[in-house]
């Protein structure tokens, strides 16, 4: 059986999870964005019961994004598209996030400039510049959901409080 504790945390953590991801994607819809799934996954991999930790999440992804995007915009000028441009896009992509102490963000990073050299080639910047603002659209709406007072607070003796 899981704790109550553990219950309130998984249901709190999931509402604003799903809020945040459901604004985030209505929003890129509304602003008629190629790639609304990218604000989705910001929104729900950055979201945390604490705002603090929600915003330090936010912070790595986002540089994280703009490092992968802007590696993989790049390199797709001088790669063909193919097993070898992802690799090299990447090795070098994670690196850089490494010497950019963007740690957290690095397997993320990685991703990103994987698939602007495998897929977008023919328009790398187009592909970059609206992953970053399809990021930047999840990671908004996850930080001003994570500000919004806890419903119920457990104490330590795993008893329930409703004082937010």
């Amino acid at each position: 059986m899981i704790k109550r504790s553990v219950r309130i945390t998984a249901i709190q953590l999931s509402f604003r999870a799903a809020t945040a991801g459901g604004l985030a994607v209505g929003i890129a819809q509304w602003l008629k964005l190629p790639f609304p799934v990218y604000a989705l996954i910001a929104a729900v991999i950055v979201m945390d019961l604490s705002p603090s930790k929600t915003l330090q999440f936010a912070q790595q992804r986002m540089a994280g994004t703009l490092i992968g995007a802007t590696v993989g915009a790049v390199l797709s000028y001088w790669l063909p598209a193919g097993p070898v441009a992802i690799g090299v896009s990447v090795l070098l992509a994670m690196l850089l996030s490494y010497v950019a102490n963007v740690h957290a963000g690095a397997k993320l990073t990685g991703y990103v400039a994987g698939i602007a050299v495998m897929s977008y080639g023919a328009n790398p910047w187009t592909y970059a510049v609206y992953r970053v603002i399809e990021t930047f659209i999840g990671i908004a709406m996850a930080v001003l959901v994570s500000i919004v007072p806890k419903l119920l607070r457990v104490d330590e003796s795993g008893a329930t409080d409703s004082r937010g």
